[in-house]
């Protein structure tokens, strides 16, 4: 009797999540066809799966996956010992990286357009290294063709990328796109590369990527610039505190870096954890999430860069990534929550997004409403160049029972009003289509939305 009630609950839930997702799904279809008006034929968003390590692109006119990109080793010898399926066994994810003879990426992170959003950087966190990506043409950098290629192997043989240390996390372009800073959490340092030189290295020419190094805070997570492209900060996921850098960029536009002032955040931020940063689209202040104090807060740009800002975010919000928006309609910032609630729309288990309003005071500002972000553990946030369409990226799988089971998803919001996102669509990312088998996209952290050729939020 009580299986039998179990399976029709079950049941009954299946048919309200999918009749909630035809219905979601075509009131999407009408509020996302004015905001995809704008959208540039090579617009393309980009997400890193940390996982699976590989780089999912969706096409953001049809919101389904492109392609992905392969940042593994797999498959690029015919005999077992190189391949993802080996008599029939796939490995665990967990245990796909440590498979004998891989040599690919461990851990895909941090992935961060160029200012002009044709290079992509993305970082190997387990691998220690650095990864270059063509934008335009999907291609990683540095890729050789591959002397074992037949029906049963891949083409191409995947590039080394370029070693700067242990625990790469986060890596981000100069505004003027001459340096990639990384930020080595492992090493309490940053590892500073020419750009020209780290593809000129990746293709296999025997040159120095890295022109210098230097030491910063315990546990360095992410630098920013701030809109001048004069000022570098490093927040950090060991201690309270956020390294503050004066760039002094020399007549060639290269690095020669000085600290400015090491600021003690133990207020803001008792447990030491800041992940991520983002400085506002006016330049004027630098939002940080706080992910263990469930908080966010804003400071200036401008020395001595003094709290705006301290703002928490509930229990357990574990706030990830921070996004702005601004057009007619409003002017707010976005906050990813990995918290995952059972209350999302049709019954099924979703994080939330927090929207903070902007046009309210320094010293006055505040979370005014979420929304669900119709997937599991919400991190990557990213907007596309007019600021109407919002996409979010998810690290867990889909629920059993619900449209996409088992599948990692991101999604998009139009967010027209920027008070009021309308769901556009939930994205499964699918697999990595392998000749030995499929690999599926697992644990998506960073999400960017890119416009080759259009100056970007890092520019």
């Amino acid at each position: 009797m009580n299986q039998q009630g179990t399976s029709r609950r079950d049941f009954l839930k299946m048919i309200g999540a999918a009749a909630m997702a035809s219905q979601l799904s075509a009131t999407a279809t009408e509020s996302h066809a004015d905001a995809q008006k704008e959208t540039e034929t090579a617009d393309c968003v980009f997400i890193a799966n940390e996982d699976s390590n590989t780089i999912s692109v969706i096409n953001p006119r049809s919101n389904t996956v492109e392609t992905t990109i392969n940042l593994t080793s797999f498959d690029e010898d015919p005999r077992p010992p190189f391949r993802l399926v080996t008599g029939g066994l796939m490995p665990t994810h967990a245990a796909m990286v440590h498979k004998p003879l891989y040599h690919g990426c461990i851990d895909a992170h941090g992935v961060v357009p160029s200012p002009d959003g044709r290079l992509l950087a993305t970082s190997g966190r387990g691998s220690s290294n650095i990864y270059l990506i063509d934008s335009v043409n999907r291609k990683v950098i540095g890729n050789t063709p591959n002397p074992f290629a037949s029906a049963t192997t891949n083409a191409e043989r995947l590039s080394s990328g370029i070693l700067v240390g242990r625990e790469p996390h986060e890596p981000t372009f100069t505004r003027n796109g001459k340096e990639l800073w990384v930020a080595v959490r492992g090493e309490d340092r940053i590892a500073i590369l020419d750009v020209e030189q780290a593809i000129r290295q990746a293709g296999g020419a025997h040159v120095q990527a890295i022109r210098s190094s230097v030491a910063t805070i315990n546990g360095p997570a992410q630098i920013w610039f701030n809109a001048a492209g004069t000022i570098a900060y490093v927040v950090s996921q060991k201690v309270s505190k956020i390294d503050v850098f004066r760039v002094n960029l020399d007549a060639q536009g290269y690095s020669h870096p000085e600290r400015v002032s090491t600021l003690d955040i133990s207020q803001q931020d008792k447990p030491g954890f800041t992940p991520f940063m983002k400085t506002t689209p006016d330049g004027k202040e630098i939002w940080f999430s706080h992910k263990l104090a469930d908080a966010v807060s804003a400071r200036s740009t401008a020395e001595p860069f003094s709290l705006h800002d301290m703002i928490p975010l509930g229990d357990k919000a574990r706030p990830n990534h921070l996004e702005f928006v601004e057009n007619a309609k409003g002017k707010v910032v976005y906050v990813s929550f990995a918290r995952v609630d059972d209350n999302g729309p049709g019954g099924v288990a979703s994080s939330q997004i927090g929207i903070i309003d902007r046009t309210s005071p320094p010293g006055q500002r505040k979370v005014v409403k979420t929304f669900f972000a119709q997937g599991r553990e919400s991190h990557g946030l990213w907007t596309n160049p007019e600021n109407n369409l919002l996409y979010i990226a998810h690290e867990q799988d889909e629920l059993p029972g619900t449209p996409h089971e088992g599948q990692t998803l991101a999604t998009a919001f139009d967010v027209t009003d920027p008070l009021s996102p309308k769901f556009v669509a939930q994205i499964p990312l699918g697999s990595l289509k392998l000749p030995s088998g499929e690999l599926r996209n697992k644990k998506s952290i960073n999400l960017v939305y890119v416009r080759p050729g259009f100056r970007g939020q890092t520019a």
